[in-house]
């Protein structure tokens, strides 16, 4: 248990502590916020595979059946209705329950890359380079038909926002050996044509947990994080001053209350005075050779790019930050499928090779987890006439396919299997929840001791359903 995550009169209610027990408990808690070990102190349960976790977050459901699950029989099914034993009567979005569910084939030619045979299509061509060094699961589903419920349990185990997400679940137990930057980084692409699609904050948000472990978002602009920097006149060694006194005054505040949000105010506090130091340099990437900018691909030089986001990513896990995520919308294409999947991928497919093949030379895929996908994938029905050039796919949660790199992942392989249709899952069926326990067993955490006390109740990640960890993956 955080020492800062139970109120003065919680402790009382529960413990029945003396006055004394409490004054006792309050120092015990500043010490152990001065502590230079991180995390909680239970923590790891096991040895760990995974020191870091990159997380690239594709938001808006990428296509399974263009990009990673190669169904050729679907060529001779073309323009037929798909059979009512196939879809088993299971729900679909308002955008096509109402028009015949026509069978759209893939767009797209497959190959089997590398000694693992591993098939990507052909608008990943970086990727099929690396397929040696990727884990594919193809056979992961979801419960949410709708981007933002399916994204919130994507990320926080929950459809309904106010849980914690992943990263804060990892800063909370685990925290991170920088302590001039947080735990949990979260980029967003900056992109080049307006996105449509909104991400919100509760997908990197701290729930119940201490504020402290909340995502903090690195910004594409002069001053990547807001309000960092001292106002012009503010010299540094008065700042110091301000802070220090101001932390005085907090920490009496903390001893008379026990409010965890005080406790949260000091180390942010000082954590922003650090980084008004780290943070540019962090951000400053002329001092990466022009190698590097030509192995992450020509988009790589725009600042807020997915490219060099994760320039940035590789550079944060050089500096011992223990959750980074990346978030790169508008992969939610229910028209012109040939068109839009097709640019996502020419932004993300360079950079995300790139980031493997990069931290694997440097010596960090080894300890490092990188997780690629988005919250599910998408139909095997056309949306629109089926064989028209507008033609897409709409949102599908019963099976899709994501992949996962280094962190003590097997390399080369892949794990489950879909129906002729990819439709259901027919082998090996991985749920969120499924992934979010092997995450953080891959961290050394076990997800259902890994807990917080919130409201009376002890909540973890996985939730109170069945969650398994997927060790057909684990190398």
């Amino acid at each position: 248990m955080d020492p800062f995550s139970l109120h003065r009169r919680t402790f009382v209610q529960q413990a029945g502590l003396s006055l004394g027990a409490m004054a006792f408990g309050s120092l015990a808690a500043r010490a152990a916020a001065e502590s230079p070990k991180p995390g909680l102190p239970s923590l790891p349960h096991h040895a760990a595979k995974a020191k870091r976790v990159i997380f690239l977050t594709q938001s808006g459901g990428p296509s399974q059946i263009e990009l990673f699950d190669h169904k050729p029989g679907l060529a001779e099914l073309a323009g037929t209705e798909l059979p009512e034993s196939v879809r088993r009567g299971q729900r679909l979005t308002t955008m096509t329950s109402n028009q015949r569910q026509l069978i759209k084939p893939g767009a797209t030619r497959f190959e089997r890359c590398g000694k693992s045979g591993a098939t990507i299509g052909e608008w990943l061509p970086h990727l099929r380079k690396i397929a040696d060094d990727l884990c594919f699961i193809k056979s992961m589903h979801t419960d949410q038909i709708n981007h933002a419920p399916a994204m919130t349990q994507f990320l926080t185990g929950n459809q309904i926002p106010g849980r914690p997400s992943i990263g804060s679940w990892a800063s909370y137990g685990l925290g991170s050996e920088n302590k001039d930057l947080p735990d949990y980084l979260v980029l967003l692409s900056r992109m080049q044509r307006p996105s449509d699609q909104p991400l919100y904050d509760h997908y990197w948000g701290s729930g119940f947990l201490p504020s402290r472990h909340q995502g903090v978002k690195l910004r594409s602009a002069k001053d990547p994080v807001l309000y960092l920097r001292d106002p012009e006149g503010l010299p540094r060694g008065l700042r110091r001053e301000m802070l220090d006194g101001l932390a005085e005054l907090n920490r009496g505040t903390l001893e008379r209350t026990g409010d965890p949000e005080v406790a949260t105010r000091i180390r942010q506090y000082e954590m922003a005075f650090r980084m008004q130091a780290s943070v540019p340099e962090l951000t400053d990437l002329s001092d990466e050779p022009d190698e590097v900018f030509e192995l992450y691909g020509p988009d790589s030089r725009r600042p807020g790019s997915y490219a060099a986001n994760c320039i940035l990513a590789r550079r944060l896990i050089e500096r011992g930050v223990r959750f980074i995520q990346l978030f790169h919308p508008d992969w939610d294409h229910h028209s012109r499928l040939t068109s839009w999947c097709t640019a996502r991928c020419r932004d993300t497919d360079q950079p995300s090779a790139a980031l493997v093949t990069d931290l694997k030379r440097r010596g960090l895929l080894d300890d490092t987890l990188v997780v690629w996908g988005g919250e599910f994938g998408r139909g095997v029905a056309g949306q629109g006439k089926w064989d028209s050039p507008e033609a897409g796919r709409d949102h599908h949660p019963r099976c899709f396919t994501m992949w996962m790199a280094g962190g003590g992942v097997k390399a080369g392989h892949t794990h489950g299997s879909t129906d002729e249709f990819s439709y259901n899952v027919a082998t090996d069926p991985v749920h969120v929840r499924d992934l979010h326990a092997t995450v953080l067993h891959l961290l050394g955490v076990d997800h259902e001791r890994f807990t917080y006390r919130h409201q009376g109740l002890d909540f973890r990640l996985t939730g109170v359903e069945p969650a398994k960890i997927v060790k057909g993956i684990l190398g």
